[in-house]
């Protein structure tokens, strides 16, 4: 954009406020400025202003600056405005109307999918997977899609042993395909990170199958995922048509959340 260019300090601002926000933890005003390749007295200057404002804090003991009160603010605003069900629901509707099969939503909320946005095709059952519902991430399509972008310490951290493995569904004598493992995660995961798009057959719904893929923020986080459900009898016909189309409206959001057109 044009303009930023005439406003340096505002951009350098922004730039350390990103950079923080990236990190595990507060860091030195000096690793600041090396890693955003800014004069030390600059980042000294602009640190001064954000504390100031509350948007930074200065550890004195530690010798380091971390994000304050204010950025948790603007991340509170940003929750309540519900900017990704916003943005994402005109992209879901325009795949429900495209493709004639419900379109959804989510964001991943610990170990499960919270739902924000739900679009029934014409014809077509009500889902579960409506507005506010919850669901397993590991059995749903924009879990996977969601948990295969995840780095292997904090996929590790929200499941730690068998018992962190929620089932839909009570398992019926001889169904062992509820048995699920890490090892069990890390192989489906793996197949979503290669194919670049999540699938599931059954597991949520029996009879409906879902491909979602992930939207992914300017970290290469994953913000939220977007998912078609359709007849899994219809997957051979329907999944070539699905998956573009979900990938498309997924890199369509990415766009959008970060302000590019």
């Amino acid at each position: 954009m044009e303009h930023v260019s005439k406003v340096p300090a505002a951009d350098q601002a922004l730039a350390i406020l990103a950079h923080l926000a990236a990190q595990r933890g507060p860091v030195p005003a000096a690793t600041i400025a090396s890693a955003l390749a800014l004069p030390r007295s600059t980042v000294y200057h602009l640190l001064a202003v954000m504390q100031q404002r509350g948007f930074v804090v200065h550890l004195p003991e530690e010798r380091r600056y971390g994000l304050g009160i204010a950025a948790f603010e603007l991340s509170s605003g940003f929750s309540r405005q519900q900017p990704l069900a916003r943005l994402g629901r005109p992209l879901v509707a325009g795949l429900v109307d495209r493709l004639g099969e419900s379109g959804h939503l989510a964001v991943l909320h610990g170990r499960d999918v919270l739902y924000l946005v739900e679009e029934r095709a014409p014809r077509r059952p009500s889902l579960v997977t409506d507005v506010g519902v919850r669901l397993p991430a590991h059995l749903t399509a924009t879990g996977r899609a969601m948990l295969a972008e995840l780095p292997p310490a904090q996929l590790r951290a929200l499941y730690p042993d068998r018992a962190a493995f929620a089932t839909r569904h009570p398992r019926g004598e001889g169904e062992a395909d509820d048995d699920w493992s890490y090892g069990r995660l890390k192989r489906v995961l793996a197949t979503v990170r290669e194919q670049g798009w999540a699938g599931e057959h059954g597991e949520v719904t029996g009879g409906l199958a879902s491909v979602g893929a992930a939207v992914l923020d300017h970290l290469g986080w994953p913000a939220a995922a977007i998912a078609i459900t359709y007849p899994e009898d219809s997957a051979p016909e329907l999944q070539p048509l699905v998956v573009p189309a979900v990938r498309e409206a997924t890199a369509t959001l990415s766009k959008r959340i970060l302000g590019a057109r």
